[in-house]
């Protein structure tokens, strides 16, 4: 297991450590249900640092990203970022990832630690154009500040105005006393907040400065169990649980990234299958009586006929009630449509939201 340039502090303030994608992480440090409120209600941090970073330059740079991706990258404009994901070539996703313009023929890629070298390899093998390609992934960190304090909390670290910063921005500025850091405004919790990316070597100092300057604001290091809970909260696809391999981004609800403007990869079977309609759909559902729904447990119709699995699930910080996320048959897809999730031996009813569950 790699651990992250934190790791020992981790370990310092009491964290839960756990391997997870490769790496020794902090999955709690007071519990999760604390430490979601934390975040929807003021501001936390977390090391993120097992994501992967890569750098794409050069004339050709737009070139391969446009190959590779499902969304239309041509439109960023410099300091902005695009989610999108990679599809493969058999109709499922390699990826989801983050596409960073920094400057004209330069992008930043990040990808998810589990995939790292999976991604790695799927791109330079889509690299016929010779664009320039460096894997920035073991000497980057990045941690993101999540909530609805974040900006006021750390205005005392940057020159740069955080408040005025739009969601899904970013700028190369100075931060916690350290030049050259990329500040985004993106994150996974759905509580606003930004992500610094700076090198291994920096990031004690910017961790320290962190805590420091949200002290009054009462923010508090977050794990990995509740960054979980609070992306499920906001319906957002988790690697591996709600999207992989053999998952559509259509199927997924991930067709507002699949722009069919251009030509990427299996993007003519794509565009059939988008024709078509397709056959299953990725939903939110939320429990009508008290239970937990778990990764894999079945989804069932009124006559215990399984009619998809649950991908994602937990009992909800906010809601206090069982959510999660599965695939189901179209027919059963749209918001108020009535399932059961088998919970050990026993049915309980669910009904089909519109996702998000948290509504702000």
């Amino acid at each position: 297991m790699k651990n992250t340039a934190l790791t020992e502090i981790h370990k310092a303030l009491g964290a839960k450590i756990v391997p997870f994608a490769g790496y020794n992480m902090p999955v709690s440090y007071e519990g999760v249900t604390a430490e979601h409120e934390t975040v929807r209600n003021g501001v936390g941090v977390f090391d993120v640092s097992h994501m992967g970073e890569f750098l794409i330059t050069g004339a050709h740079a737009l070139d391969l990203i446009q190959k590779i991706t499902s969304n239309d990258a041509a439109k960023l404009v410099d300091g902005k970022a695009q989610y999108s994901c990679l599809p493969n070539d058999k109709g499922g996703i390699v990826d989801d990832l983050i596409v960073y313009k920094i400057a004209d023929e330069k992008y930043l890629l990040v990808v998810n630690a589990a995939n790292i070298k999976k991604d790695w390899d799927w791109i330079l093998a889509h690299n016929t154009m010779n664009a320039d390609m460096k894997d920035l992934s073991e000497d980057y960190s990045l941690l993101a500040i999540q909530g609805p304090k974040a900006a006021e909390a750390m205005q005392s670290l940057t020159s740069i105005d955080l408040k005025a910063m739009k969601f899904y921005t970013f700028e190369v500025a100075d931060f916690a006393g350290i030049e050259h850091v990329i500040i985004s405004a993106t994150g996974y919790t759905g509580s606003g907040g930004f992500e610094i990316y700076c090198k291994n070597s920096e990031v004690v100092q910017v961790w320290n400065k962190v805590l420091e300057a949200g002290a009054s604001f009462g923010i508090k290091p977050i794990g990995l169990a509740a960054r979980d809970t609070l992306r499920l909260e906001m319906g957002y696809c988790l690697y591996g649980n709600d999207i992989n391999d053999d998952t559509s981004p259509l199927e997924a609800g991930l067709g507002w990234i699949t722009k069919f403007s251009k030509d990427f990869v299996n993007s003519e079977a794509l565009s059939k299958e988008k024709e078509q309609g397709v056959k299953r759909k990725l939903v939110g559902f939320e429990l009508s009586e008290r239970g937990i729904p778990r990764q894999d447990y079945a989804i069932v119709d009124d006559h215990n006929t399984v009619i998809g699995k649950v991908t994602s699930g937990t009992m909800s910080p906010t809601l206090s009630k069982g959510i999660g996320l599965g695939y189901v048959p179209s027919a059963y897809a749209s918001p108020g449509s009535k399932i059961n999730i088998q919970i050990r031996k026993k049915t309980i009813p669910a009904t089909v939201i519109k996702l998000p569950f948290y509504k702000g």
